[in-house]
């Protein structure tokens, strides 16, 4: 098709949040089902057509966080990192938020293009929790779309968010954690900088001060000394 365009898009988000029902949505009939490469753990991915756009869509594993504890969320993790899709839509469950946005945090301080997808939108209304959409967008610094996948409200709007933000000046809101630890991620991340890396040297900083074994082993292979200063750092 004449003037098509090719768009890259990833649903990540913690089990139970109705990122299938997502992926359904999107996808239909057009999606297909194999595994990892190396791994039995299901890849669920699919196609839509949408706008003079064809869109790949990925379903990642239902994970809680990007640490390695877990296969899953070295898969996704490294997906994200590696792959560099065009968006990230991050599902998350509106009646548990504080749970939620944890993860929504971790992506964040990988810089990539992130939209929030506030499904269960009906439920929470239910449950008489109010939302401050506005503020939530403003803090975040992401689109914030409340959907309901099980009915397909607001999904649409989601993809038609991701498209806009192509043509956007992208610039990332990073979260702030207080001066002291502040302090000790810009003092890694200066080092960090100097190496070569495909990890957001920010985020590689707040990993080495989590002591996240698997990014401990990548940093240790370049500069030992960097694990050596972040350890000091944790005791401090």
């Amino acid at each position: 098709m004449t003037g098509e365009k090719k768009l890259n898009i990833v649903l990540a988000g913690q089990g139970n949040t109705g990122k299938s029902s997502v992926f359904n949505f999107l996808t239909g009939s057009h999606q297909h089902t194999g595994n990892w490469a190396g791994k039995t753990i299901e890849k669920l991915e699919g196609t839509l057509y949408y706008k003079d756009h064809t869109i790949d869509v990925l379903d990642l594993p239902g994970i809680y966080s990007l640490t390695t504890s877990s296969e899953e969320e070295l898969i996704s993790r490294e997906y994200i990192i590696h792959q560099k899709p065009d968006c990230v839509i991050n599902v998350v469950d509106s009646t548990n938020l504080e749970r939620s946005l944890i993860f929504t945090l971790q992506l964040l301080e990988f810089q990539c293009p992130v939209i929030l997808a506030l499904n269960m939108f009906d439920l929470s209304k239910k449950k008489r929790i109010t939302i401050d959409i506005n503020k939530l967008r403003h803090i975040l610094g992401i689109p914030v779309v409340p959907t309901v996948a099980s009915r397909g409200y607001g999904i649409t709007r989601v993809i038609d968010k991701v498209i806009e933000m192509q043509g956007e000046k992208k610039e990332y809101r990073i979260p702030h954690y207080g001066r002291e630890i502040e302090n000790s991620i810009v003092k890694l991340t200066d080092r960090i900088k100097k190496l070569d890396t495909a990890y957001p040297a920010r985020w590689v900083a707040i990993k080495l001060l989590e002591k996240d074994k698997d990014i401990m082993g990548h940093i240790g292979l370049k500069d030992a000394a960097i694990l050596e200063e972040a350890s000091q750092l944790c005791a401090a």
